[in-house]
């Protein structure tokens, strides 16, 4: 009996867990239908909301604003907004802050999350999966004899927190294992290991 359970539980938990997370998403992105005049939302066309009908807003708005700041003149209009945010206080620390840190995550030029290492942490003979982030800069790397590099180490189940570390290059191991392979197996608590390639 407890067996049939667990395996039912085993069945739901995920897929009920993948909808809820859906859904929040969704209805998130469905939100920005309030950028819409009423009679242009799906609601006074259909006469019922079309859940999803955001998420295709969401996409259009993040591609046209990304096609606008590509020509100079989008270009001095995203200066003009970034000199705006900069004259507020809490806004600029917050704004910077998260901007540095997409910059860095979604730029294709950049290394962040792009190798998975093995490295010793918290302790010598204790090893977990990280990620390599780049190399120390400014009066830091002035401070570190020999070649660093940064490394994140994200905590488990939940890698969005984690620790930044600069490790000396000859105590870190590259893996031969993508980045979504050693976030699934971070995620899983180990549970899940990346198929081994032959």
């Amino acid at each position: 009996m407890k067996r049939y359970f667990i395996t039912g539980l085993l069945i739901w938990v995920p897929l009920g867990i993948t909808l809820w997370v859906l859904q929040l998403l969704i209805g998130t992105m469905d939100q920005t239908l309030l950028l819409l005049p009423e009679s242009f939302r799906p609601k006074a066309i259909f006469g019922f909301n079309v859940p999803g009908f955001g998420v295709i807003l969401t996409i259009l708005i993040v591609f046209i604003t990304g096609l606008l700041t590509t020509n100079i003149i989008g270009q001095r209009l995203l200066m003009f907004w970034e000199g705006l945010l900069s004259r507020i206080p809490v806004v600029k620390s917050i704004y910077y802050s998260v901007k540095q840190v997409s910059d860095t995550l979604f730029s294709s030029s950049g290394e962040a999350f792009r190798k998975a290492l093995l490295v010793q942490y918290p302790r010598q003979g204790s090893w977990t999966v990280a990620f390599l982030t780049g190399q120390p800069g400014g009066d830091v790397a002035n401070h570190l004899k020999g070649d660093y590099v940064s490394v994140y180490v994200p905590t488990t189940p939940n890698p969005t927190s984690g620790f930044f570390l600069m490790m000396p290059r000859e105590d870190v191991i590259e893996l031969d294992m993508s980045v979504d392979d050693a976030l699934k197996y971070i995620i899983s608590i180990g549970v899940v290991p990346p198929e081994t390639k032959n």
